[in-house]
């Protein structure tokens, strides 16, 4: 397995495929999966010739299951250690969710200062921030999420299984065609990673306040979300993201759920192509 040991001790897994010297794009998963949630996107974009990379988010997937660190500035330090030592240079950085909360922080804290990111996209991504606070009246209120963290120390299994069946990809809608494979996938991706992970995660997730990262972001930056997202509401985060941004887009998706990545990876996959090569 290709992985790193961080300066406080953690193995980040990571995937790197491709020719070394062609353009890297760094995906970022969303909570709590892995890297596989990009398979779709990362056989698309190397049979494109570019190089891609995707990293487990540390107590995810393969990364070290470790009971601290589990906080966005960890996450976009281990992110960071990656790129360094793969030495990426004009990488574009995808984040999906809480992976486009990650993406946020390393592009403003790391991959800026140095030059080492030459576009930003954020799917379905949680910043500027989530949770419901005076600053941020229209956000999620905290007993939502505390939902959340009962429901996985109570029946973590059982909790993935219903999230992927439901909400996450919008199966819960009427005429909705779940994929029983697709809801497999989450669920094994989700049983990988570590419980006390995922639960800090959760404040990590929605709790992290973004603002201050978009305004110092100037490379492009398009931000795409699904106007049926029942995860991430659009109202109190891509249309507020894409106006902090000094060189951001926006591309807003109709009936698209939070899992459009996977439900709609040709729409996703064409546009994505696009802003690259643009």
């Amino acid at each position: 397995m290709s992985t790193i040991t961080t300066k406080d001790g953690v193995e980040i897994f990571y995937k790197d495929w491709g020719r070394r010297n062609a353009q890297p794009i760094v995906f970022h998963h969303g909570w709590p999966l892995s890297a596989d949630d990009w398979d779709t996107q990362m056989l698309y974009f190397v049979d494109k010739g570019y190089r891609v990379i995707a990293i487990d988010r540390r107590g995810h997937g393969r990364s070290t299951q470790v009971s601290d660190g589990h906080d966005m500035d960890h996450y976009a330090a281990d992110a960071a250690a990656v790129i360094d030592h793969l030495d990426l240079r004009s990488a574009v950085h995808i984040g999906h969710s809480t992976g486009g909360g990650e993406a946020t922080r390393y592009v403003a804290q790391y991959g800026q200062k140095r030059d080492r990111v030459a576009k930003l996209v954020l799917i379905g991504a949680v910043p500027p921030i989530m949770v419901k606070t005076t600053a941020n009246p229209g956000g999620l209120p905290i007993e939502v999420l505390d939902g959340l963290r009962q429901q996985l120390a109570a029946n973590r299994a059982q909790f993935y299984f219903d999230f992927a069946s439901g909400p996450f990809y919008g199966y819960n809608r009427p005429g909705a065609k779940a994929q029983q494979g697709v809801i497999e996938n989450w669920w094994r991706q989700g049983m990988m990673g570590g419980a006390k992970a995922h639960y800090d995660g959760i404040k990590a997730f929605s709790e992290t306040d973004f603002t201050e990262d978009l305004k110092t972001i100037k490379v492009p930056t398009l931000v795409m979300h699904g106007d049926d997202d029942q995860i991430v509401p659009i109202a109190d985060s891509a249309l507020l993201s894409s106006k902090l941004l000094k060189n951001g887009t926006l591309k807003v998706y109709e009936k698209f759920p939070h899992g459009m990545c996977t439900t709609n990876a040709d729409v996703i996959n064409s546009a994505l192509l696009a802003f690259i090569k643009s």
